[in-house]
């Protein structure tokens, strides 16, 4: 259950374009352009797109406003519309109505992850479908008959999510499975017959079960213990399709046929198999790929079993695509490490293309953005540790700068070839990243994935580490400023990193990280039941003897060690880490006279999604390195510069 430990990280997933380190080119220093954060952050962040029933128009979600609202686009091209406007909580669009031009959308407290599905209603009008105090729900799926909807609600019990059904006449819920074992709930068939269940068994591996709702009898489908995720139903409902990693280290794509009981193997890859699904009328067999930290998408054609020739980007990747109902119109992002993504829609008949969006701050040049290259190092035991560089433009030889290790979240995360306006607001500001994919992080097999287990903060950090001293040794870089950054279980690392190695690193950002593990894994929020277990297996048993070794890497306990600049940030709604870990870990840390800062919201929670909380965040995080790290003693940017 790789994927299962994204619940526990950050998603700030950052992009790349793949070059081989030994064969890195020169690239000669020039000194771009260089921009403020308030500029970097109006580059526009867009996602979905959910077709209208004619295919006339998408309803997408974007933050143009400062925080996540719903828009409409028409798929001809033309301006966003808005349909909301919350300056609150941010919203975002789940889908339209099946036939007509009512919408769904999600909205929690402003971060504390409490979602209710919303609707929005003909006239205009918001009515809460979910309005259970404390419960939260997530959108399932839509019903055949496009009378009614599937979603989860824990509202019964908060530590399990059920299934329940609610039409479109009354908007009265019916509850479809009663889950008391502790499962999360998979996909369900066209003729609402079959539901796949999955049960955790550590952080990587899950049963699979697949479940008639009418006998109430449940097949397990997985032969051996391995990472087992419902995929989607065939068109016909005769199979399902399920990714599984058995006797292999990526996960592949397997069709379990329901009449026969067997499994045959359909599509496998040199690297995991992230998703599979059908189009709705099954014309298309859609796959995602992670290959090397980027997403890889096939569409293949099912009558041919070939895939389809999707739009090709100079420089670009197409990272996310969906259908229209009626299977003759795609809409994809396309962008990389270099540029934020934009939307399109692709006609498959005639292959007409339209780029609908244009993300980019106009007021930045795009050839002062930096595109990132993957890089490979030795770690000290000789394993091989997989990362991904941004070099500042005006960085050479003659020009070192600073840099920085970026660990991602987790602990079971990975660094992504995604845009990035932080990263690139770094760079843009002379400060290298090297973002670490340290042993335990997703994407390179089972093995790798596994060789954190119940031993954080040694290997992994010393993986960090071996990144700094990979990064010391690039002519580029001022190996005497050095400094580490990270969020969630990144967090943690820098913490670790101040407190275990406190020599290695000139000075520590920790977003939200963990202090103190004791606390942080016996007050994980109650829906995740269906995995603590799982947790436990990997990061330690708080309440058994592993608490022994998990108070000892807690960098709370040993905060007299810290002897480098710390800046701390965090969301006071945050549910996952709590405020609490950044509190003290502050105090803890000012003991020692080291110098400290603390930058709080009242509005966030596992991360900053609105405008004005990231242009204080990372504006901060920037007068602090040019500090603390570039050592820049001059006057600190203004507020009115940021």
């Amino acid at each position: 259950m790789k994927k299962l430990l994204a619940c526990f990280s950050i998603a700030l997933f950052w992009s790349c374009t793949e070059v081989k380190d030994e064969k890195k080119e020169v690239n000669i220093s020039k000194t771009p352009d260089q921009y403020t954060i308030k500029q970097m952050m109006d580059n526009e962040s867009i996602s979905g797109g959910s077709f209208y029933h004619d295919n006339s128009k998408l309803l997408v979600s974007s933050n143009r406003s400062g925080i996540y609202n719903m828009y409409t686009v028409p798929t001809n091209g033309g301006e966003l519309t808005p349909i909301t406007q919350s300056d609150t909580a941010s919203i975002f669009a789940i889908s339209y109505f099946p036939k007509d031009e009512r919408m769904l959308f999600s909205m929690d407290g402003n971060g504390d992850e409490i979602y209710h599905i919303f609707l929005r209603n003909l006239d205009g009008s918001h009515t809460d479908l979910t309005p259970e105090k404390g419960a939260r729900a997530s959108f399932h799926s839509w019903a055949e008959d496009d009378q009614s909807f599937f979603f989860t609600s824990n509202k019964r019990d908060s530590k399990y999510m059920d299934l329940y059904q609610m039409d479109f006449l009354n908007y009265s819920p019916k509850l479809i499975y009663k889950n008391e074992e502790g499962y999360d709930i998979g996909n369900l068939s066209k003729d609402e017959k079959q539901l796949t269940l999955v049960k955790s068994i550590n952080t990587n591996d899950a049963d699979l079960y697949l479940y008639n709702l009418s006998t109430k009898k449940k097949i397990k489908i997985n032969k051996a213990q391995s990472a087992n995720s419902s995929q989607d139903f065939s068109p016909s409902g005769d199979a399902l399709y399920y990714t599984t990693d058995e006797g292999n280290e990526f996960s592949y794509l397997m069709k379990y046929t329901i009449a026969t009981g067997t499994s045959d193997k359909v599509l496998e890859r040199d690297w995991d198999i992230l998703g599979s699904y059908f189009t709705d009328n099954g014309t298309y067999l859609v796959t995602y790929i992670n290959e090397d930290a980027k997403n890889t998408i096939e569409v293949m054609n099912v009558a041919t079993m070939e895939n389809i020739e999707l739009p090709a980007f100079e420089s670009m990747e197409i990272t996310n695509v969906d259908f229209s109902k009626d299977e003759k119109w795609m809409r994809f992002y396309a962008g990389g490490s270099h540029t934020p993504s934009n939307l399109y829609v692709y006609n498959l008949q005639t292959k007409e293309q339209r780029q609908l969006t244009d993300v980019l701050n106009p007021e930045i040049k795009a050839e002062d953005l930096v595109s990132a290259e993957v890089i490979r190092y030795k770690s000290f035991d000789g394993v091989e540790i997989p990362a991904i560089y941004y070099k500042p433009h005006q960085a050479g030889a003659d020009a070192k700068v600073p840099a920085l290790v970026w660990v991602h979240g987790g602990p079971g995360g990975q660094s992504r070839q995604n845009f990035s306006s932080f990263i690139q607001y770094l760079t843009n500001h002379g400060y290298a990243v090297l973002a670490v994919n340290n042993r335990g992080s997703s994407g390179y097999g089972k093995t790798f994935y596994q060789m954190d287990d119940l031993n954080h903060g040694d290997k992994d950090l010393k993986d960090c580490v071996e990144g700094k001293n990979w990064l010391a040794s690039q002519p580029e870089i001022d190996a005497d400023k050095i400094g580490i950054i990270g969020g969630s279980y990144g967090g943690y690392m820098t913490m670790a990193a101040l407190t275990y190695t406190p020599e290695e690193f000139a000075v520590g950002v920790n977003l939200f990280g963990v202090t103190n593990w004791l606390r942080t894994l016996k007050s994980i929020p109650p829906w995740w039941e269906s995995y603590k277990e799982a947790l436990y297996l990997e990061l330690g048993d708080p309440y058994s003897a592993d608490s022994v070794r998990l108070k000892e890497i807690s960098p709370l306990f040993h905060t007299d060690k810290v002897t480098k600049p710390l800046i701390v940030l965090q969301g006071s709604k945050d549910p996952r880490v709590l405020q609490v870990e950044s509190d003290e870990i502050v105090a803890g840390v000012k003991k020692n006279g080291v110098p400290v800062e603390y930058v709080l919201f009242e509005d966030e929670g596992h991360g900053f999604v609105k405008k004005e909380n990231q242009v204080e965040a990372y504006s901060k995080v920037l007068d602090f390195l040019n500090l603390y790290l570039k050592k820049d003693q001059g006057t600190p940017i203004e507020d009115g510069d940021k």
